[in-house]
Order: structure tokens, then C-alpha cells, then sequence
């Protein structure tokens, strides 16, 4: 699995967020939150849902299924939209990503970023930067069916 590697510019998003670890993985309550209300926002740019996680400067350092990271629900929207009550916005900054597409049931996808993490990276010239991380749920996106894809989105820096 090699990745297509892209510099993502500035982005905006709309939506909900909680802090979660792997350990207590409250995702699931996330996404019911979201997605009753994406219809609020009028104005989104696509119609891809963004599950984006934000690690802690160290996250990568040491693996611990504990570890806490803000995750969020969200939609791209334009710069100046107005959100509905409960949501909040997140902006984005330009960056270099490695692209990678998961293929099969979402609940495998521990499995894909494993290869990533543990794989792919360590052999490339590239590290992991501390932006956020992005997984893009398009129209082929499909939850637990094994015909699913989704975008992994993952920051990465030249190693020096």
C-alpha cells in the first residue's frame, strides 16, 4: 500500500468534537451527535464527512491505548459560516499529507493505520507532524461493508 502524497492547503470545518483514547474509543457517540444536525450547516464545500483527530505533541513518541485526543465530526465549510448552537469550528493549516485509502469494513481500520504507523513511515523519509490528522468519508464510503473506502489523511514532515 503506497500513498499518494499531497500538500493539503488551509481548511475550515464545522462540527462537534470530544476528547476520547483508543482505550475508551467513544467515537460511536460522537458521530450520533453529528449527524442528526449536519443538515444544520447550510453552506459546506462537498458532500465527504471528516472524522480529524488532534494528537498531543508527544502522541507518537510512546504508543499508550490511554493517551487522550481531541476528535472531531465534521464538514468543510467556507471561512466565514455561522454554526449552529453546540458546534464549534477548526481551521486547518497547510501541509504536507501522505494519502492513503483504507478499502474494507471501518472497524478494520486499526489494521491500516498500523501499516502506516508501524510500516510505512519508519521506512520512509518522511515523520509525522503535529497537524491534524484526517479520515475523508466520501461516496464510497460505506461503514462495515467490505466494498467501504476512505481517505487516511496523514500529516507528515522530511525527516531531518
Amino acid at each position: 500500500m503506497q500513498p499518494r502524497i499531497e500538500t493539503l492547503p488551509k481548511k475550515h470545518f464545522a462540527g462537534v468534537r470530544m476528547t476520547t483514547s483508543l482505550a475508551d474509543n467513544q467515537t460511536h457517540v460522537l458521530w450520533r451527535t453529528f449527524m442528526p444536525r449536519r443538515r444544520e450547516i447550510t453552506r459546506v464545500i462537498g458532500s465527504e464527512l471528516y472524522s480529524i483527530e488532534r494528537y498531543g505533541p508527544a502522541y507518537f513518541e510512546r504508543f499508550d491505548p490511554q493517551a487522550r485526543f481531541e476528535k472531531w465530526a465534521a464538514v468543510e465549510v467556507p471561512a466565514t459560516t455561522t454554526v449552529p448552537e453546540g458546534w464549534e469550528t477548526l481551521t486547518t493549516p497547510e501541509g504536507l499529507y501522505a494519502v492513503f485509502v483504507h478499502r474494507g469494513p471501518a472497524s478494520a481500520g486499526p489494521t491500516t493505520y498500523q501499516f502506516i504507523l508501524g510500516t510505512w513511515l519508519p521506512q520512509s523519509t518522511y515523520v509525522v507532524d503535529h497537524r491534524p490528522h484526517f479520515a475523508v468519508m466520501g461516496e464510497r464510503y460505506k461503514g462495515e461493508d467490505p466494498d467501504s473506502e476512505e481517505e487516511l489523511w496523514i500529516p507528515i514532515t522530511k525527516k531531518v
